[in-house]
């Protein structure tokens, strides 16, 4: 009895099998949700929130600071005065407005 001289159909299909899951795994490890791809975006996105959130914290820090010029305890009248012209459209009586 002779025996067949190629690989069996058992080896086959390990083989096959295994090359489609490192198919599959390369592939999630490159697109999936936890891929490379997403960490890159993730990082760009982490960013972009981090110079908004700089952005609003000096907002913020800028709010405080003309909200404790104006308050009670510490009265800033140069700002005061900014803010009534501004605001409520007050002139004084030696000012010529030009528009």
């Amino acid at each position: 009895m002779r025996r067949a001289a190629g690989p069996s159909f058992g080896v086959l299909i390990f083989l096959v099998l295994a090359f489609g899951l490192g198919v599959y795994f390369t592939f999630a490890a490159v697109q999936g949700d936890y891929g490379l791809f997403r960490r890159v975006e993730l990082s760009a996105q982490e960013k972009t929130l981090q110079a908004e959130l700089d952005r609003l914290n000096a907002q913020i820090d800028e709010m405080e600071n003309l909200t404790r010029r104006l308050s009670d305890g510490y009265l800033d009248l140069d700002l005061l005065d900014q803010q009534a012209r501004s605001v409520l459209g007050l002139l004084r009586s030696d000012e010529i407005v030009v528009r």
